[in-house]
């Protein structure tokens, strides 16, 4: 794939990079390796300093670089810029919390281990590549990199193909802050460099947030060199609909949850599953709040939902609405791309699935939500179970058993009750299953990246 910026709304070409050379890729990884010895030196207040800079560089620059977002993955510009604003708050986070969070653990009774004292310390591991996706530009790599860097890790970026401005302005972002020549730097290079990388001695463990081919891939390489690894893949979450539920609220939630960033979340709610009882009522209010929906031009403040970042992306969501269709599944809402240029799939709700067809067992990265009519929430759960994937789930109820119920035996990284799934700093992220493992975010995403080295003295 080209390095290139290809406007979603257009399919025109924005602009075009050459990637990095073998000597250029070496230049980095040279620098972030000296890098992470300058970093290890420095305190948790003089790192605390440099990413607070880097939030109010940010800052400054939100209205450039929403625009660069929008322009390269297509997401509506309020959207751009409110992804902006939160990496601020993400950064300034890790700049407050990181000495908290890696602060040495002494041990209450060290005479139970026959010591004069003992504890555990948080020490960096050093360079870790960072292999990112397109859909949400700055955040997925914000994540990574605020808790990183407070760490004394360096940090080095492959972002994804299509959006190489974003990847460049973070490329740069950390050093106008201040932080050391290399701590964070781009390597422009295709998918098929990421392997040499990671088997770079230098670079000490890698993280990915992308599909789950790309993720067993990274895995194996990580794996076989004994490299730690965090990943987060794909997801198909369910969003359960109970009959104790505030109809209406869950309603619009679920608009949200399944149109945001265009309907290309992993996170996002994917498979509706509403119990009988009020199926034909969140039904109906659900595909006309759907079809309502203005699709359009990114740039216009009126859209709420852009373009797919990718033609190949529009492509292999059409093919799943039309093989269910195919199959017996009935369209509520939507289910087609509207006439014109760019990349555009039509806010869709779709029935009446089942076994055979792909869509019940495949990732939909568009605004296409699937429905399921239940019975009982032991049927709700044996649905949001059975794909292969476990990353996230959203429940409606208020009834005080449901929750614990749902809770206790959802297969999946976390249980949001009467809300949808959202990354905050403050909790832990990540999945389980083919969704992947490790944490991202909070005191388990900073750790992740570090060796707790255990101290013992006599």
């Amino acid at each position: 794939m080209a390095i290139a910026s290809i406007n979603p709304a257009t399919g025109v070409t924005e602009k075009t990079f050459e990637a990095h050379d073998a000597a250029e890729v070496e230049r980095r990884i040279a620098l972030a390796d000296a890098a992470t010895t300058a970093m290890r030196t420095t305190t948790f207040e003089q790192r605390g300093q440099w990413m607070n800079a880097a939030a109010d560089l940010l800052e400054a620059d939100v209205d450039e670089i929403a625009r660069i977002m929008t322009v390269e993955m297509g997401k509506p510009l309020a959207q751009a810029r409110a992804e902006a604003l939160k990496c601020a708050k993400g950064m300034r986070f890790y700049a407050e919390h990181a000495a908290e969070f890696l602060a040495a653990e002494p041990l209450d009774n060290p005479a139970s281990v026959n010591a004069s004292s003992a504890y555990s310390v948080y020490q960096p591991l050093g360079a870790v590549l960072a292999v990112m996706p397109w859909n949400y530009p700055l955040w997925q790599v914000v994540r990574f990199a605020a808790p990183a860097l407070m760490a004394g890790n360096s940090g080095l970026l492959k972002h994804a193909s299509n959006v190489p401005q974003s990847a460049m302005y973070l490329d740069a972002l950390f050093t106008r802050a201040g932080f050391p020549e290399g701590a964070f730097s781009t390597l422009l290079i295709g998918s098929k460099e990421v392997a040499a990388v990671l088997q770079d001695p230098r670079v000490k463990a890698v993280t990915l947030t992308g599909s789950e081919p790309a993720g067993r891939e990274v895995a194996a390489n990580a794996g076989s060199q004994i490299k730690k690894a965090v990943l987060e893949l794909g997801g198909s979450d369910p969003f359960i609909v109970m009959p104790s539920a505030d109809i209406d609220k869950a309603v619009d939630v679920a608009v949200t949850a399944r149109t945001q960033n265009n309907g290309q979340s992993c996170i996002a709610g994917k498979r509706f599953i509403v119990h009988a009882d009020v199926y034909e009522q969140f039904a109906a209010l659900f595909a006309e709040k759907l079809s309502a929906l203005v699709v359009g031009d990114p740039m216009d403040a009126a859209t709420q939902v852009g373009p797919l970042a990718t033609e190949s992306g529009r492509d292999e969501l059409a093919e799943l609405v039309d093989d269910a269709v195919k199959h017996g599944a009935t369209i509520l809402a939507g289910g087609s791309a509207p006439d014109g240029p760019g990349w555009f799939y039509n806010p869709t709700l779709i029935a009446d699935l089942h076994e055979g067809m792909r869509l019940v067992m495949e990732e939909a990265f568009g605004p296409v939500a699937s429905l399921y009519r239940v019975e009982s929430r032991e049927q709700a759960v044996e649905i949001a179970n059975q794909t292969t994937f476990g990353l996230s789930s959203a429940v409606w109820t208020t009834d005080a058993v449901d929750e614990e119920f749902f809770i206790d035996a959802l297969d999946a990284g976390a249980v949001f009750i009467n809300g949808m799934t959202i990354s905050y700093p403050e909790l832990p992220f990540g999945g389980i299953k083919a969704s992947g493992y490790g944490r991202e975010l909070a005191a388990a995403g900073i750790r992740e990246f570090c060796n707790l080295k255990t101290v013992w003295k006599g």
